[in-house]
């Protein structure tokens, strides 16, 4: 796991953080203070390019879409066909949230 280069006190206190926000809004507030813009728009990105992927769309309707560049369309792809998991987990998290 890459995370692991760099884990220690300081990451695991990030993930608890984010771990005890309690709605969208104190994700908001907390997120406009730690991320820029760009990097707040890259993750989201992300995380939409992971959605069209496992729901089987081509490279070309994801650039499309998103505007996401086809070198993070490939990253995003590796991520889910060779990662943790961690796509597919989150994803299926927020497809059950959405159904109950």
């Amino acid at each position: 796991m890459q995370l692991d280069k760099i884990k220690g006190k300081e990451l695991e206190q990030l993930f608890e953080v984010i771990l005890s926000l309690d709605s969208m809004e104190d994700c908001y507030l907390f997120f406009d203070d730690l991320c820029t813009v760009n990097e707040m728009k890259s993750m989201a990105q992300r995380l939409e390019v992971a959605r069209m992927l496992r729901d089987k769309q081509t490279y070309s309707q994801i650039e499309e879409e998103t505007g996401a560049s086809t070198a993070t369309i490939s990253r995003v792809k590796r991520c889910l066909n060779y990662g943790n998991g961690g796509y597919m987990a989150a994803l299926e998290r927020l497809d059950d949230k959405k159904r109950a």
